[in-house]
């Protein structure tokens, strides 16, 4: 390992067993990552994250900016990763909306950055400090146009930490918006966070480099040998490593205007779902032998792991498969696991189910997929357990 600057040094909290705040662990994990750019504006529940980067950024080297609105926050995210340094942004549900049009462009263009979406009650204001997943489906589609996003659903502070790294990695490899998803409940919840030791941490994190390649193809392509998706390190603005043009409408590797914008969308589609078996993390529970399968993500799986404990020890075969990666959704691996399930349950803090619905898309239709919604307010085991034994009867 290369020797580090006393800045960079202080990116590592001292190993061992830390007590944060959700925001404050998600806030740590980027740092470690090695953020050094945060734009953003407060806003309940998030407001913590810019608090806590106001403070920290500074000591490792980085630069916090208030901005005077969402607006102003998610343009001077993109800037700052066009000129070469990680950055980052965090918002609820209102200033999502404001952010849509620059995350699109954003995913033309892509320019890696990582946004942390701490949801709260909707539409509108809604409470302000209440969870609701219903931005599940905005992040899918945040922008006009058609791209592909990725977005993690951590459920415990460990995870946010260990997650946002790994959202700043797919930030660097995949060079497309990056999500974590978090919520009131989850930014808010104090938990012990074990940090592991910074060579270890080390071995983890991709770290930005200059583009390799000297051609002039900037943006990702597809070989005409091999098929393969090529997705090039991002360019730098203010090194020869940059195109000429930043022209956010359909392009050639090059960042030339192109005459052919299928061959473009397909690019910026399929440089992700290629990829889907190194992006789409999930975790499996008793489902070895499992008739009824919950399929949940983000909070409601921590009651889940409880209700399924007690269904056990009362005989009822269930298991839980978890999605860590929300986007892309891992439709093939869910297909897998449902042909054979009795019933599927779907535990989501939302009323619509958005999940449920692409659960539905790859289920037998003589399956059941039994919804779980629940809007401002943690699942209950109880609530789950009871949708459990009535599957079965």
């Amino acid at each position: 390992m290369n020797k580090l600057s006393i800045e960079e040094e202080k990116r590592f909290l001292s190993p061992g067993k830390h007590l944060m705040m959700g925001n404050e662990a998600m806030s740590e994990g980027a740092i470690t990552a090695g953020l050094k750019f945060f734009g953003g504006y407060p806003i309940t529940p998030s407001t913590e994250v810019i608090e806590h980067l106001a403070k920290r950024l500074p000591e490792v080297g980085g630069c916090c900016m208030q901005m005077e609105d969402e607006l102003a926050s998610i343009n001077s995210v993109i800037g700052a990763s066009l000129v070469g340094v990680k950055a980052m942004t965090a918002t609820s549900g209102p200033g999502l909306s404001l952010m849509a049009e620059t995350i699109s462009m954003a995913a033309n263009l892509e320019v890696p950055f990582v946004f942390c979406d701490v949801q709260r009650n909707g539409p509108g204001t809604g409470y302000v400090t209440e969870p609701h997943h219903n931005d599940i489906g905005f992040i899918r589609f945040s922008g006009n146009g058609e791209f592909q996003v990725i977005a993690l659903a951590p459920m415990t502070c460990q995870e946010l930490f260990d997650l946002t790294i790994t959202a700043f990695n797919f930030a660097e490899t995949y060079r497309c918006p990056v999500f974590i998803l978090s919520d009131a409940y989850l930014g808010h919840l104090h938990e012990v966070v074990n940090v592991p030791s910074k060579e270890e941490l080390q071995k983890r994190i991709i770290e930005r480099k200059l583009p390799e390649d000297t051609s002039g193809r900037m943006f990702s392509y597809q070989d005409n040998v091999s098929g393969e998706y090529i997705i090039p390190k991002p360019p730098q603005m203010g090194t020869e490593y940059c195109p000429g043009l930043f022209l956010h409408q359909p392009h050639g590797p090059d960042g030339l205007p192109t005459p052919k914008p299928m061959e473009f969308i397909q690019v910026i589609m399929e440089k992700i779902n290629t990829n889907k078996d190194k992006i789409c993390l999930i975790d499996k529970y008793l489902l070895d032998d499992a008739e009824i399968v919950i399929i949940s993500y983000g909070l409601p799986v921590r009651a889940s792991y409880r209700a399924v404990d007690i269904a056990r020890k009362e005989g009822i075969k269930v298991g839980i498969f978890r999605l860590i990666t929300v986007w892309p959704f891992p439709e093939e691996k869910v297909r897998e696991i449902v042909k054979n399930a009795k019933a599927v349950i779907v535990p989501e803090l939302n009323y619509t189910g958005y999940i449920a619905e692409q659960i539905e898309r790859v289920t037998n239709i003589e399956t059941p997929v039994i919804k779980i919604p629940n809007v401002c307010e943690f699942h209950h085991p109880d609530l789950i357990l009871k949708h459990i034994k009535e599957v079965a009867k």
